[in-house]
């Protein structure tokens, strides 16, 4: 991490000429409760020690301009003219400004360089990374004294409203509110939030890339949505005050299944399914049962790949050749789906037998390599210099 800083920090002073705030904004795990936050139920997440490094300093006028490191690439542009971009990288940029000035907040422009370890595309969520990171220096510059789950809904409205992705808060709630060796609760109804300790020494959390970027996900994700949202609708003819699935019980469902599309009828199922394993899994940790937990998480994993249709043949093989390990509790596909990563809980004894082993499988089966690494639960965003 120490070299991502410098590195990140010595471009911003060639580019800018001038000492900058350094700000380390992580990805973000999530152990079970996938899809469930835009529906307004539980999610278990936690902040990591992967981060997107945001070298920036204000400016005098209304210019912004911007350096991405990972991708040697620069945008030049003005917050009276934020549009979006081919580039595509600085939407989540330009988003976060934007928020910002709709909710009239007094700011001005800036010069930022940027870059990470957080794998792009690869269901770790660097897009949050980038959109709290900077909602969260852009209240330390320019002292508007928000707080942190404040910060969250404008980094999540900028994802929702200038990216047009409409996702929920998970990815920005554990982005700025993660705490180390704890996971999040988090209430996507009401925005309470409970922490539960993850402190086992002798567990490591893995997570393994499967290589392919999700080029239907954020398609495919806005059309889960209005699934979601077209079966809410539907109940919302028989029973009254219904708001979101999190209103909707699996006796109602079942009841009403044969005037459901049938994809319709799986997603809602399964969205219920898994608000349930996530209430079980924060008991399971409550009794230090790793073993219950990471049959959730298997679980979580058939009904992503199977009801709500988001996993891919990478994934599945990724999933697949972990559970045939010992020491291995529970593994899953983690993300929006069609590609990304998988997240494994396993006995650190076993992380070496882990990683030339699900490697193995997956070179023979792709002919690809998938990137394996260990990761650490952390704090969220925070300045580091």
């Amino acid at each position: 991490m120490n070299n991502l800083v410098k590195t990140v920090r010595d471009t911003f002073l060639e580019k800018f000429g001038r000492e900058p705030l350094i700000i380390s904004s992580p990805g973000r795990i999530n152990l079970i409760g996938e899809h469930t936050d835009y529906n307004e139920g539980f999610v278990l997440p936690g902040a990591t020690d992967r981060a997107v490094i945001l070298a920036i300093a204000p400016r005098e006028d209304r210019t912004c301009r911007f350096y991405a490191c990972d991708f040697n690439q620069e945008f030049s542009t003005s917050l009276d003219r934020l549009e979006k971009s081919d580039l595509h990288w600085p939407d989540y940029l330009q988003g976060v400004l934007a928020v910002f000035l709709q909710a009239g907040y007094g700011i001005r422009g800036l010069d930022l360089a940027f870059g990470g370890n957080v794998p792009i595309g690869g269901g770790m969520s660097s897009s949050a990374a980038i959109e709290g990171g900077l909602a969260f220096a852009l209240n330390y510059l320019f002292s508007l004294k928000l707080d942190r789950l404040t910060l969250a809904k404008l980094a999540r409205k900028a994802e929702n409203d200038f990216v047009g992705v409409k996702c929920g808060i998970m990815d920005m709630f554990a982005n700025l509110l993660g705490q180390p060796r704890k996971v999040m609760k988090i209430d996507c109804r009401t925005f309470d939030f409970e922490y539960f300790p993850f402190e086992w020494e002798e567990v490591r959390i893995v997570i393994s890339d499967s290589g392919v970027r999700r080029a239907l996900a954020a398609s495919e994700y806005n059309i889960r949505r209005q699934q979601c949202e077209s079966g809410v609708n539907l109940l919302g003819k028989y029973y009254s005050g219904l708001k979101s699935l999190r209103d909707v019980t699996l006796t109602m469902l079942v009841a009403h299944q044969t005037e459901f599309e049938p994809a319709v009828f799986k997603r809602c199922a399964y969205v219920l399914r898994e608000n349930q394993r996530v209430e079980q899994a924060c008991q399971d940790l409550l009794k230090r049962d790793l073993v219950s937990f990471g049959q959730r998480m298997y679980e979580s994993h058939l009904g992503l790949r199977d009801e709500y249709e988001v996993s891919c043949r990478e994934l599945d093989l990724l999933v697949e050749s972990a559970a045939r390990l010992q020491g291995v509790y529970g593994s899953r596909m983690m993300g929006a789906g069609f590609g990304g990563c998988t997240i494994s809980l396993v006995k650190a004894e076993s992380i070496g037998l882990f990683e030339e082993r699900v490697a193995s499988d997956y070179r023979q089966a792709t002919g690809k390599e998938p990137a394996i690494q260990v990761v650490r639960i952390e704090a969220g965003t925070k300045i580091i210099q």
